[in-house]
């Protein structure tokens, strides 16, 4: 029991001794590092003081800067002001003066306007009194000779006339008969030199094309078996192809230009593509037409272009190129009227008139020509209607009216139309009756055939021995295709006069087609 109070009391001891050791250990180590954090405050104090003084120096050193940039932008500012105000003040200076020179101008004026009034006011008065002298003296005079100033001034004009009444009328004839001769040797003198400048081969159509083929085997192809190719050829393009002894060759006959040069093309691209049959030729026909449409506006395109003309609406410029396929007693009547453009340009120019004018004139004043076997009427009516649908100058629309003397001319252009039309006509060679009679006496022959119901196409063949008609099937049946023919024979007959005889063929033909897909 002892030894337990004593081994308790040791141990308590040893706690109490142990805990104040470790307060002592505590406050040693508490005081060493008080020391330390504060000697890092005083540091960081130092540390911090640094920094404020720099910054605080820098900051006095931006603000400098920037109160002498400021300084000096005030300085530039003011100069400028001082410069701008300067300049002012020297304009207000000039206006000033000007406005002073102005003044001075206007009382000059002012002054000058007046002297005029008091001048004009003089003159007036002075004229009035110079007036009223004359007046006295008229009046003086008429009462010394007995006489009116209107009785003496008739007398006077009696007496001169009388005297000078043969002079005068000796004076208007020599003067008439002097420019009649002037007029007529200037007349002659400018188309002498028209003709002179425009020089022109003469070039009458012909009505048979030939066309070379590349051997005899190609002709047999043509014919096709049994002639069937041929008929063909001839029933769709409406000519007639002659197939005689001449080797590697056939000859295309049609009164008309267009359909002859279609059919042309036509036998050309077969012969080149090399597949003949009746399919491959209404084929071939047909894409001809299309081309052949557009070479007649291009034809009229190159027409206008070389004459130097604009503003042609383009159905005209295909009416135009149309007439490159129609003849006027065998002359060409695009040629025609190219030639007498130019005839009227260079008259025109001689006389002073509107070159460009004369030109559209002259150039469309057959311009009917290109229409008048599809519409009744002259070329001269159809020509002018096409002039009024298409806005055409009054002068043009007057010399295509009057170029045959259905009208009379209004203007100088609308007689030069008129004597170049003549000039060109009447150049030897240039034209040939027959050969116009032959194309009226064939178009009226086609003119016949169309002329009867549910026929579909006429073609005159055989210089005009045979007519060739095509009917409508759904139209026409086999019977009537007999009584056609026959009406059409007693017509011709009726209206006709021709040499032999002509032969009427009227062809109905039934296709039934169908397409295996």
């Amino acid at each position: 029991m002892e030894i337990t109070t004593g081994s308790i009391l040791f141990l308590i001891i040893g706690l109490i001794l142990g805990v104040i050791i470790a307060f002592i250990i505590i406050a040693i180590t508490g005081f060493g590092a008080g020391k330390r954090a504060e000697k890092i405050l005083q540091e960081a104090k130092k540390e911090a003081d640094k920094h404020r003084r720099d910054t605080l120096l820098e900051l006095k050193e931006e603000s400098h800067k920037l109160k002498l940039e400021a300084d000096r932008e005030i300085k530039e500012k003011k100069s400028d002001l001082m410069l701008t105000e300067n300049r002012l003040l020297d304009r207000e200076k000039s206006l000033d003066k000007r406005e002073e020179l102005l003044q001075k101008r206007d009382d000059a004026l002012e002054q000058k306007n007046n002297n005029l009034s008091l001048m004009q006011n003089k003159i007036q008065d002075k004229e009035a009194k110079m007036d009223e002298l004359l007046k006295s003296e008229m009046e003086k005079l008429e009462n010394i000779s007995k006489f009116s100033k209107e009785k003496a001034r008739e007398l006077i004009l009696e007496r001169v006339e009388t005297s000078m009444e043969k002079e005068i009328s000796d004076m208007i004839k020599e003067r008439e008969q002097s420019a009649k001769l002037e007029a007529d040797k200037k007349a002659k003198n400018i188309l002498v030199e028209s003709m002179q400048k425009y020089s022109n081969d003469v070039a009458t159509e012909q009505t048979v094309t030939t066309i070379v083929l590349p051997s005899d085997e190609m002709k047999g192809r043509l014919i096709g078996r049994e002639g069937r190719n041929i008929r063909t050829i001839e029933s769709v393009t409406g000519v007639d192809l002659i197939i005689d002894d001449t080797p590697e060759a056939i000859v295309i006959s049609s009164f008309d230009p267009f359909r002859r040069e279609i059919a042309r093309i036509t036998i050309e691209t077969l012969i080149k593509d090399g597949r003949i049959h009746p399919a491959r030729i209404e084929e071939i026909y047909d894409k001809v037409c299309k081309d052949m449409n557009a070479r007649v506006l291009e034809i009229g395109n190159e027409t206008i272009q070389e004459l130097g003309l604009t503003k042609f609406d383009p159905e005209l410029v295909t009416l135009l190129g149309k007439l490159h396929f129609r003849t006027s007693y065998g002359q060409n009547a695009l040629t025609h009227s190219l030639e007498v453009a130019r005839l009227c340009a260079l008259m025109a120019g001689e006389l002073g008139e509107n070159v460009i004018l004369a030109k559209r004139a002259g150039l469309l004043h057959d311009i009917g020509k290109s229409i008048d076997f599809e519409i009744e009427g002259s070329h001269v009516e159809i020509g002018a209607t096409i002039a009024k649908k298409f806005h055409e100058d009054e002068i043009v629309l007057n010399s295509i009216m009057s170029h045959h003397g259905d009208t009379d001319p209004t203007s100088v252009i609308s007689w030069l139309v008129q004597i170049a039309d003549t000039l060109s006509a009447a150049r030897p060679g240039a034209r040939n009756d027959s050969f116009e009679n032959y194309i009226q006496r064939l178009e009226q022959l086609e003119t016949i055939g169309n002329s009867f119901e549910g026929v579909d196409k006429s073609y005159a063949l055989q210089a005009g021995r045979e007519l060739r008609v095509m009917v409508k099937p759904d139209m026409v049946d086999d019977l009537s295709s007999f009584k056609i023919a026959r009406d059409l024979k007693n017509k011709i007959e009726e209206e006709m006069q021709y040499p032999g005889t002509i032969k009427i063929t009227v062809i109905r033909e039934t296709r039934a087609q169908e397409e295996a897909k």
